[in-house]
């Protein structure tokens, strides 16, 4: 979604820019035509990023001293990077299709140990609601709305908090540190 990846760069850039520090390199998986990698690259001049999407997508796209566009399907192989980026992937598949994409990245980066990084950008939604008057906010009804989209779409859900952190909990090892921010 090329639409909001200006927006969300800004943003993932200037509050959560510590996470980028010491890598190397990155994939954007899923990265369309590099919007969030080109904002990366700028921002952080020092980190190689490869754009990994389908090879129609990125056919003729050209690249830079630091970036590069990569044709592959992320349920095979993603290229070795320090760190592997998602943003709004995994809210359009299953949890066995979440799974089979977590294990290909988890073989295309170093251990935690040595500084290898998984880092998703997706929504996970508060499913114990507060009170009346925040059931009836704008924010559920736009997380509603998103629900009804995904379902409807690509038979892919949003996760519920519970739910959500649960299944990444169920996803982690033991070498591996969870944040759900």
């Amino acid at each position: 979604m090329a639409s909001d990846a200006r927006l969300a760069a800004c943003v993932i850039v200037r509050d959560c820019g510590h996470i980028f520090q010491g890598l190397r390199s990155m994939v954007d998986v899923a990265g369309g035509t590099g919007t969030m990698a080109k904002a990366f690259v700028d921002a952080f001049p020092e980190l190689e990023c490869s754009v990994l999407d389908l090879p129609h997508v990125v056919e003729g796209l050209e690249g830079s001293q630091n970036l590069r566009f990569v044709g592959g399907d992320m349920f095979e192989s993603i290229p070795r990077a320090d760190a592997v980026f998602m943003k709004w992937i995994m809210h359009d598949w299953s949890d066995e299709d979440c799974v089979k994409i977590l294990k290909t990245c988890k073989e295309a980066i170093p251990s935690r140990d040595e500084g290898g990084k998984v880092i998703v950008i997706d929504i996970v939604v508060d499913d114990e609601v507060e009170n009346e008057k925040q059931n009836k906010s704008l924010a559920m009804e736009n997380q509603l709305f998103w629900d009804i989209e995904m379902m409807v779409m690509t038979g892919g859900k949003r996760e519920p908090r519970k739910n959500g952190r649960s299944f990444f909990v169920r996803l982690a090892s033991r070498a591996t540190r969870l944040r759900v921010c």
